[in-house]
């Protein structure tokens, strides 16, 4: 699968986001959501990567000096997943620049929709980018979640 970069000027963070495969971009997708999910999060480690990521569409955001900030994903069937962003990014607008991305690229796909589940605490900041709730809060990995839904 070809790699392909659309530079995003998210805030005052020059933010470069990278759009391929999990052979080009696992190793760093992997360690951001390792560190996100896993260390910060306690998610079980074998909970977190699945085989799901073989057949996604990965993003991954680096700063300006091009250390890999955040990551997500997306899955065939238009569900937007695994979205993390280091501690010291947050904040700069990685994460808005690596959804709309993701949702460009579902667009684009021909999906007339996605949808994801949000931690719950993270809910608002979907709202924000035009998502709306679909369905009752539910626990995942011990973690609040609910579903949302952006159609186009």
């Amino acid at each position: 699968m070809r790699v392909f970069d659309s530079g995003i000027d998210a805030m005052s963070t020059t933010t470069t986001i990278r759009f391929g495969d999990w052979a080009t971009l696992g190793k760093e997708a992997a360690a951001i959501r390792t560190e996100v999910f896993v260390r910060e999060q306690h998610v079980p480690a074998e909970l977190e990567m699945d085989d799901k990521d073989a057949v996604c569409l990965h993003a991954v955001a680096y700063d300006r000096d091009g250390v890999p900030v955040g990551t997500g994903r997306l899955l065939p069937d238009g569900h937007i997943g695994r979205m993390a962003v280091l501690a010291r990014a947050r904040g700069t607008g990685v994460g808005g620049a690596l959804l709309q991305g993701l949702m460009a690229q579902a667009r684009t796909r021909g999906h007339a929709a996605v949808e994801l589940s949000a931690q719950t605490h993270a809910a608002p900041f979907y709202t924000a980018h035009g998502f709306s709730l679909v369905g009752e809060e539910f626990v995942e990995a011990g973690i609040p979640h609910v579903d949302m839904r952006h159609g186009f």
